[in-house]
């Protein structure tokens, strides 16, 4: 294996974000294309540079954002984080005790470490499915978590999604909705509601997945319950910044629903290429992906390399070779090695399919030729 621990996960992002500092300084931004679905954005005017200050930011910004993040989340009052993880993190602090329960419906598993991670923090038992007719709520239960759209951007049926809120609310339990892609993905392509309008008593989601915002959450929900877990952000340095805070204010701002269905009628002819080679790439609702399961099963040669290894290292020869970002090479340990071409990008949008077709078919070819070397594979993946 390649891929061993958290710290080689750590070791390969150092990598990836040094070959893309290389490219940028030597061949220009224009040669990059991250179809992560998680390019996010910094917009900033300006004339607003002068008010990114420790305490006149957060007045006139903080203040701003609650119109523009109620209108975009649902709920009465907003949250900005420094992180999602953040913010999931600082709901379970302050909701869930020590040997409580913690259950969690999800389309497809497994949930965004981030949760599992924060419930041990606590002391507190975890169960987590995908199975509807499994999901239970035991005794003892302080908090319920939904996943509105996955890691790998599967989609809660939104009937589900309501009967779990009310299973929850029969028994005055709080549910938080981890909607981290879906407050877009959810609402704009599959026309659901707001997990709020839903009856979520808190959601959050993440302001650089499909929308032109930073690496940052927002957090939506009932007052008490916002307040109540801001005192826990606030004690632990959890909260965004004010430079994030404009970020996120202008990232609203400028959010296109056309991008995101424009992506959902071009991955049909992505995917259609793609098949003509390949048996195992699937669609997502503004793109194609394939799983590291999947991406072995395409592999004819002879190895002893992991699955996820596979993923890794595909990864970076699409960003070596051709400037394509991925989600494994770039991603935080822990995340899907599930490699997602997303569409919904500006980096998309100036790439020709057929082009990108003959470069994944070209970066297949690479790594199924070197597989078999194993010395190889951790050269592309650990040096720059």
């Amino acid at each position: 294996m390649i891929i061993n621990n958290s710290l080689d996960e750590v070791k390969k992002r150092e990598n990836a974000l040094s070959i893309i500092k290389n490219i940028v300084e030597t061949k220009g931004r224009n040669f990059l294309f991250d179809l992560t679905g998680l390019s996010g954005g910094f917009i900033v005017n300006p004339s607003e540079l002068s008010l990114l200050e420790t305490y006149v930011g957060p007045a006139i910004f903080e203040d701003a954002l609650q119109e523009v993040g109620i209108e975009h989340m649902g709920g009465e009052k907003v949250l900005p984080l420094n992180r999602t993880s953040s913010g999931i993190l600082a709901t379970i602090l302050s909701l869930v005790n020590e040997n409580s329960n913690v259950v969690h419906y999800l389309a497809k598993l497994p949930a965004h470490p981030s949760i599992p991670r924060s419930c041990k923090l606590v002391g507190a038992n975890y169960f987590e499915t995908d199975i509807f007719e499994e999901f239970k709520i035991p005794d003892n239960t302080s908090l319920v978590i939904i996943t509105g759209s996955t890691m790998d951007h599967q989609v809660i049926d939104e009937n589900e999604f309501k009967q779990v809120i009310e299973m929850a609310h029969e028994k005055n339990i709080p549910v938080l909705v981890d909607d981290a892609s879906g407050a877009r993905l959810r609402t704009v392509v599959y026309n659901q509601k707001k997990a709020c309008d839903l009856g979520a008593d808190i959601a959050i989601t993440s302001t650089d997945k499909l929308m032109p915002g930073p690496r940052g959450g927002l957090m939506a929900g009932r007052v008490e319950l916002i307040d109540q877990i801001k005192v826990k952000v606030n004690q632990f340095g959890l909260e965004a910044q004010p430079p994030v805070v404009l970020a996120m204010l202008n990232g609203i701002k400028n959010f296109n629903e056309d991008n995101l269905i424009k992506s959902f009628k071009r991955k049909d002819e992505l995917f259609d290429l793609l098949s003509q080679k390949f048996n195992n790439f699937e669609k997502t609702p503004t793109g194609v992906m394939i799983t590291a399961e999947k991406l072995a099963c395409e592999i004819s040669t002879s190895h002893n390399l992991s699955d996820n290894d596979l993923a890794f290292i595909l990864s970076f020869i699409l960003l070596k070779d051709y400037g394509i970002i991925t989600i494994p090479a770039v991603g935080m340990p822990g995340a899907s090695a599930t490699i997602r071409f997303d569409l919904s990008t500006t980096d998309a949008f100036n790439l020709n399919l057929n082009d990108l077709n003959k470069k994944i078919e070209s970066s297949f070819d690479k790594l199924q030729s070197i597989v078999s070397n194993e010395e190889k594979c951790k050269e592309i993946v650990f040096t720059f």
